[in-house]
Protein backbone atom coordinates (compact mmCIF):
# COMPACT_ATOMS: atom_id res chain seq x y z
CA UNK A 1 0.00 0.00 0.00
CA UNK A 2 1.48 3.31 -1.05
CA UNK A 3 0.88 6.75 0.39
CA UNK A 4 -1.73 7.45 -2.31
CA UNK A 5 -3.87 4.56 -1.09
CA UNK A 6 -4.04 5.76 2.50
CA UNK A 7 -6.61 8.44 1.73
CA UNK A 8 -7.67 11.72 3.27
CA UNK A 9 -6.09 13.19 6.40
CA UNK A 10 -8.79 11.85 8.74
CA UNK A 11 -8.75 8.44 7.07
CA UNK A 12 -8.98 5.88 9.87
CA UNK A 13 -5.95 3.97 8.50
CA UNK A 14 -3.77 7.08 8.83
CA UNK A 15 -5.06 7.74 12.32
CA UNK A 16 -4.28 4.18 13.46
CA UNK A 17 -0.79 4.27 11.92
CA UNK A 18 -0.11 7.64 13.56
CA UNK A 19 -1.28 6.30 16.91
CA UNK A 20 1.00 3.28 16.68
CA UNK A 21 3.96 5.38 15.53
CA UNK A 22 4.89 6.15 19.14
CA UNK A 23 4.49 2.65 20.52
CA UNK A 24 2.48 -0.54 20.70
CA UNK A 25 -1.17 -0.21 21.74
CA UNK A 26 -4.28 -2.36 22.03
CA UNK A 27 -7.53 -1.35 20.37
CA UNK A 28 -9.02 0.73 23.18
CA UNK A 29 -5.72 2.59 23.69
CA UNK A 30 -5.58 3.35 19.96
CA UNK A 31 -9.12 4.75 20.07
CA UNK A 32 -8.36 6.88 23.13
CA UNK A 33 -5.10 8.19 21.65
CA UNK A 34 -6.84 9.23 18.44
CA UNK A 35 -9.71 10.88 20.31
CA UNK A 36 -7.36 12.70 22.70
CA UNK A 37 -4.96 13.94 20.04
CA UNK A 38 -7.09 14.48 16.95
CA UNK A 39 -10.64 14.71 18.26
CA UNK A 40 -11.88 11.87 16.04
CA UNK A 41 -13.67 8.93 17.63
CA UNK A 42 -13.50 5.61 15.80
CA UNK A 43 -16.22 3.11 16.54
CA UNK A 44 -15.22 -0.49 17.23
CA UNK A 45 -16.37 -1.72 13.82
CA UNK A 46 -14.34 0.94 12.03
CA UNK A 47 -11.29 0.41 14.23
CA UNK A 48 -11.12 -3.35 13.92
CA UNK A 49 -11.93 -3.23 10.20
CA UNK A 50 -8.99 -0.87 9.71
CA UNK A 51 -6.74 -3.02 11.91
CA UNK A 52 -7.61 -6.07 9.80
CA UNK A 53 -6.84 -4.26 6.54
CA UNK A 54 -3.57 -2.80 7.85
CA UNK A 55 -2.48 -6.23 9.08
CA UNK A 56 -3.36 -7.83 5.73
CA UNK A 57 -1.22 -5.22 3.97
CA UNK A 58 1.70 -5.71 6.35
CA UNK A 59 1.55 -2.17 7.73
CA UNK A 60 0.90 -3.29 11.31
CA UNK A 61 1.29 -6.58 13.14
CA UNK A 62 -0.48 -8.04 16.14
CA UNK A 63 1.52 -9.03 19.18
CA UNK A 64 0.78 -11.82 21.68
CA UNK A 65 -2.39 -11.14 23.66
CA UNK A 66 -2.11 -9.59 27.09
CA UNK A 67 -5.15 -11.13 28.76
CA UNK A 68 -8.14 -10.06 26.71
CA UNK A 69 -6.23 -7.27 24.99
CA UNK A 70 -4.21 -7.75 21.82
CA UNK A 71 -1.60 -5.07 21.20
CA UNK A 72 -0.54 -3.96 17.73
CA UNK A 73 2.73 -2.58 16.37
CA UNK A 74 3.49 -0.54 13.27
CA UNK A 75 5.85 -2.31 10.86
CA UNK A 76 8.73 -0.76 8.92
CA UNK A 77 6.48 -0.68 5.82
CA UNK A 78 3.76 1.01 7.86
CA UNK A 79 6.19 3.63 9.15
CA UNK A 80 7.39 4.34 5.59
CA UNK A 81 3.82 4.66 4.31
CA UNK A 82 2.88 6.98 7.18
CA UNK A 83 6.00 9.13 6.70
CA UNK A 84 5.33 9.45 2.96
CA UNK A 85 1.72 10.48 3.51
CA UNK A 86 2.67 12.89 6.32
CA UNK A 87 5.25 14.54 4.03
CA UNK A 88 2.63 14.91 1.29
CA UNK A 89 0.20 16.42 3.80
CA UNK A 90 2.89 18.83 5.03
CA UNK A 91 3.67 19.88 1.47
CA UNK A 92 -0.01 20.44 0.73
CA UNK A 93 -0.45 22.47 3.93
CA UNK A 94 2.60 24.61 3.09
CA UNK A 95 1.38 25.21 -0.46
CA UNK A 96 -2.19 25.96 0.66
CA UNK A 97 -1.21 28.30 3.49
CA UNK A 98 1.28 30.08 1.26
CA UNK A 99 -1.29 30.64 -1.44
CA UNK A 100 -3.78 31.84 1.15
CA UNK A 101 -1.03 33.98 2.69
CA UNK A 102 -1.64 32.47 6.09
CA UNK A 103 1.20 31.68 8.47
CA UNK A 104 1.18 28.28 10.20
CA UNK A 105 0.22 28.38 13.87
Amino acid sequence: MGADELGRWAEPALLVLASLADGDKHGYAITQDITDNVGVTLGPGTLYGVITRLEERGLIESLPADGRRRPYRITADGARALAAQAARMRDLATLSLGRLQVRPA
